[in-house]
C-alpha cells in the first residue's frame, strides 16, 4: 500500500514576509499622501500668475537644496550596500554603512535647519508676507511700533498704557534737565531717556504719514499745520505766509523745508510710497542713536502671492523632513544592536531601505518644483 506525505497547506498572496507586505502597503499610502501635496502645489502654481519664482525674493537657496539631493541619493546608497553586507555576513560592514546613512540624514537636517533659519530671518512665514506696497507699509508701523512698545514697557514695567508709559518718560526727561547736580547715573539715565523719546516721534511719524498716505518728505511738524488747510483755497498763499512765519525759525536752522518744494503740479502733497518708509527705516538702521533699539526691524517688501508659497513651502518640506526624521529613528533602533547585528535583521534593515528609498524620491520631486521651476 503505497502511503502519501501530506503536502504543504497552499498560502495565498505573493512569497515575501508579511512585513514586507505590510511595508509596501504603507508606502502606497505615503505615495498618495504627498500625491495630494504636490497636486495641490501644481495647480496653484499654474493658476497663480506673478508666482514669486526670484531665489532673493524667497530667499530659496537652490545650491543648499542641490547639496542635499546628492545627500539624500548618497544616504540611499548606502543602506543599499549595507544590507548587500548584512546578506553577505559582513556584520560590521554594514554597521559601519547604516551609521554613514545616519550621518548623512543628520546633515539633510542641518542645510534644512539652515534654510529654515533664512526664513525665520526675512520673516517668508505664513501669513506674515505682505502682498502689497500698502501691506509691507502696515507691517513697518506695526513692527516699529512693537518694538516701541517693548522697550517702553522695559522702562516703566509698573505702567501698561503706552501713553502713560510715553508721558512718564517726558516727566523723567524734563525732571533730570531741571536738576543742575545730576550724578553721572543719572547723567545716563536722561541720555537713554532721550534716545529712548526720539526713537517713540520717529515710530509715531512713520504711523502718522502712513496712517495719511502723505509722503514723509513733509516732517510731522508741518503735516499736522497742514492737513486741516484747503490746497485749492485762494487764500493758500496767506495760510501759506502765515504757516512760514510762525515756524521762521525751523526754516532757518534748516530743520524744515519750504513747504511749496512738497507740493506736485496740481497743488497736492504726493501720496506716501513705498520706497519712502523703507529709506527712512535703512537712515534710522543707520543712525548711531537709534539703530542699536531697532532690533530686527527690517524694510518690508511685498510679495504677491508670498503666503501661499510660503504655506505650501513649509507644509511640504516640513512633512518631509518629518519622514527624514522617522527614518533616522529607525536606523538608531538597528545601530542600537551593536556586534548583536545578525542575519535575521536583513528583512528589517531592507524595509527601512524601502522606506528611506521613498524618502528619497519625495524629495527628488519636491527639489525641482520649489527650488528650479
Amino acid at each position: 500500500m503505497t502511503q502519501h506525505h501530506p503536502s504543504a497547506p497552499l498560502k495565498m498572496g505573493i512569497p515575501i514576509p508579511n512585513s514586507k507586505l505590510g511595508m509596501w502597503l504603507f508606502l502606497g499610502t505615503e505615495i498618495m499622501f504627498f500625491t495630494a501635496f504636490i497636486g495641490t502645489y501644481i495647480v496653484l502654481r499654474m493658476g497663480s500668475p506673478g508666482w514669486p519664482t526670484d531665489v532673493h525674493v524667497t530667499h530659496i537657496s537652490i545650491a543648499a537644496g542641490g547639496f542635499n539631493t546628492f545627500v539624500l541619493i548618497l544616504s540611499s546608497y548606502f543602506v543599499v550596500v549595507a544590507h548587500d553586507a548584512l546578506l553577505g555576513q559582513k556584520f560590521a560592514k554594514a554597521w559601519q554603512f547604516m551609521l554613514w546613512t545616519l550621518l548623512l540624514g543628520f546633515v539633510f537636517l542641518g542645510v534644512k535647519g539652515y534654510e529654515y533659519t533664512g526664513k525665520f530671518q526675512h520673516d517668508i512665514l505664513p501669513g506674515h508676507i505682505p502682498e502689497s506696497d500698502k501691506q509691507a507699509m502696515d507691517k513697518v508701523v506695526r513692527e516699529f511700533g512693537a518694538i516701541v512698545d517693548s522697550r517702553l514697557a522695559a522702562m516703566y514695567p509698573k505702567l501698561t498704557k503706552r501713553e502713560d508709559q510715553k508721558s512718564e518718560l517726558d516727566t523723567r526727561i524734563t525732571a533730570l534737565k531741571d536738576k543742575a547736580d545730576a550724578t553721572a547715573a543719572e547723567k545716563q539715565e536722561l541720555a537713554a531717556a532721550e534716545v529712548m523719546a526720539e526713537l517713540y516721534a520717529a515710530q509715531v511719524d512713520i504711523k502718522e504719514h502712513v496712517r495719511a498716505n502723505w509722503t514723509l518728505e513733509l516732517p510731522l511738524v508741518a503735516f499736522d499745520q497742514y492737513r486741516t488747510m484747503d490746497e485749492s483755497s485762494e487764500d493758500w498763499k496767506k495760510k501759506y505766509g502765515e504757516w512760514k512765519t510762525s515756524n521762521a525759525k525751523k526754516f532757518e536752522d534748516n530743520s524744515l523745508k519750504d513747504l511749496k518744494s512738497y507740493l506736485n503740479a496740481e497743488g497736492k502733497i504726493d501720496p506716501l510710497t513705498l520706497h519712502e518708509v523703507n529709506d527712512r527705516v535703512e537712515a534710522l538702521k543707520k543712525d548711531a542713536k537709534l539703530g542699536p533699539l531697532l532690533g530686527s526691524l527690517q524694510p518690508a517688501h511685498p510679495i504677491l502671492y508670498g503666503n501661499l508659497f510660503a504655506s505650501n513651502y513649509f507644509l511640504m518640506t516640513g512633512f518631509h523632513a518629518i519622514h527624514v526624521i522617522v527614518g533616522l529613528f529607525m536606523f538608531v533602533l538597528v545601530l542600537k544592536k551593536g556586534s548583536k547585528l545578525s542575519l535575521a535583521d536583513a528583512t528589517f534593515v531592507e524595509n527601512i531601505g524601502l522606506y528611506w528609498h521613498f524618502v528619497d524620491l519625495v524629495w527628488i520631486f519636491l527639489f525641482p518644483l520649489i527650488y528650479i521651476l
